[in-house]
């Protein structure tokens, strides 16, 4: 949903996944999907077939040296975002952005150990990214207001309604929207 945004928004993406044929698999998907919203006249052809045609699957992570922005999706474990972003500390230059899209981890945890950490955010996407507005952009000790402020702004241009969030416990939205569940269940 995230490559599926940046991409109607007119920006090149690379999408890589770690399981092998995954990013491939995943602009297939996407591809059945414009078919879908093509055939309920939500989409044109060509507006289709140029979002798709700035969709680049990567099979190695490598090829990501030159980007300006790496959004990272995975699974929610403090160790793996470390490690992944140390790796793309390694491959992407000093000017790339690194956010993580992290719904619940500080982003302080994330950066630390990093050899930049001001230039990590939290870019919080609901699910489904296409259809859900808001984008929490979450900046931690170290992010530097600028590249928050970015995200900030690429977010909007990308047609989604961001707001900044310090990185406390839940961001915003799920802060609010814990407690509701608790007593929800109780």
């Amino acid at each position: 949903g995230i490559a599926q945004t940046a991409a109607q928004a007119g920006h090149a993406v690379l999408l890589f996944d770690m399981r092998e044929g995954a990013a491939r698999d995943a602009k297939a998907k996407l591809a059945s999907t414009f078919d879908g919203l093509v055939a309920k006249g939500k989409l044109t052809a060509d507006a289709a077939q140029a979002t798709l045609g700035r969709i680049e699957p990567l099979a190695s992570i490598d090829g990501a040296a030159n980007v300006g922005l790496a959004v990272e999706a995975i699974v929610e474990n403090l160790d793996a975002k470390r490690a992944l972003f140390k790796q793309l500390e390694a491959i992407v230059g000093a000017h790339c952005v690194l956010a993580t899209n992290t719904s619940s981890i500080a982003v302080t945890a994330i950066a630390n150990g990093l050899a930049h950490p001001g230039r990590l955010v939290g870019m919080h996407f609901f699910n489904p990214v296409p259809l859900m507005k808001l984008v929490e952009v979450v900046s931690g000790l170290h992010t530097e207001p600028a590249v928050a402020d970015a995200i900030f702004e690429l977010s909007t241009q990308w047609g989604k309604t961001a707001v900044h969030a310090k990185s406390t416990p839940g961001f915003i939205v799920n802060r609010i929207a814990r407690p509701f569940y608790a007593e929800t269940l109780a």
